[in-house]
């Protein structure tokens, strides 16, 4: 029997387009956002007590990837992007149907609003539950994942004297910790593993309202090029 869902609201992300978004939550802290809820959730009553508490998980649409024909397997960028696992032991975005889990930090609780921080959501995302955060029920320290066993390694992250000074003038102006998010996110290394890129090749992602473009000087390391308004 087939079943509907409908959204209980929408993210308004830093993340403005889904390349250089994490891979995970958690992995770049300076990643924000606000959850807009809308009617009838968004007088206040359904969020009632989430003042006590401090992370969020949220069940949400992968907009963006959904896809009419289920997938049996799928190549997470974990195994380099080359290699085929089943669809259950990844937690890629070619789900049967679309449904992504996130746990993400609650800064700020208004009437109608939820203000994020941590998160890997694509703005414009549509969520359909939102779950508190339970310590002793979901940190357990016997858990394992072989195909995940560690945070991925980081690579190094430099910068033009320009960009930098373009991302400061930007962060003021936003009042958001620009220059933070681009490193931590850039340090996570946004390209398909299988690329190997020529020094010359530029790559680009927007944050928030600005574009930021890069290039791999050497391999393991990233230097910022630029930080510009977006058109």
């Amino acid at each position: 029997m087939p079943y509907s869902v409908s959204p209980i609201g929408f993210v308004r992300s830093c993340f403005k387009e889904k390349f250089a978004i994490p891979r995970q939550p958690q992995l770049a802290p300076a990643a924000r956002g606000v959850l807009e809820l809308i009617a009838p959730f968004d007088n206040g009553e359904a969020v009632q007590g989430l003042e006590q508490v401090s992370h969020v998980w949220l069940l949400f649409l992968f907009h963006q990837a959904l896809e009419d024909k289920p997938r049996l397997k799928v190549r997470p960028p974990r195994l380099g992007g080359n290699q085929s696992v089943g669809v259950f032991s990844t937690r890629a975005t070619h789900r049967p149907n679309g449904i992504g889990q996130s746990v993400v930090k609650l800064d700020k609780v208004e009437p109608g609003k939820l203000w994020l921080s941590g998160i890997d959501l694509l703005d414009g995302t549509p969520v359909l539950d939102i779950k508190p955060y339970v310590p002793y029920a979901d940190s357990l320290p016997d858990a394992y994942n072989r195909i995940a066993d560690s945070t991925p390694a980081l690579i190094s992250v430099t910068w033009q004297d320009d960009a930098l000074i373009q991302a400061n003038s930007h962060s003021q102006r936003l009042t958001e910790p620009l220059v933070e998010l681009i490193e931590q996110c850039l340090a996570q290394d946004p390209r398909p593993a299988y690329q190997k890129p020529a020094p010359e090749r530029r790559y680009g992602a927007r944050f928030w309202d600005v574009d930021v473009h890069w290039h791999y000087p050497q391999p393991g390391s990233i230097c910022v090029l630029d930080v510009l308004l977006a058109d």
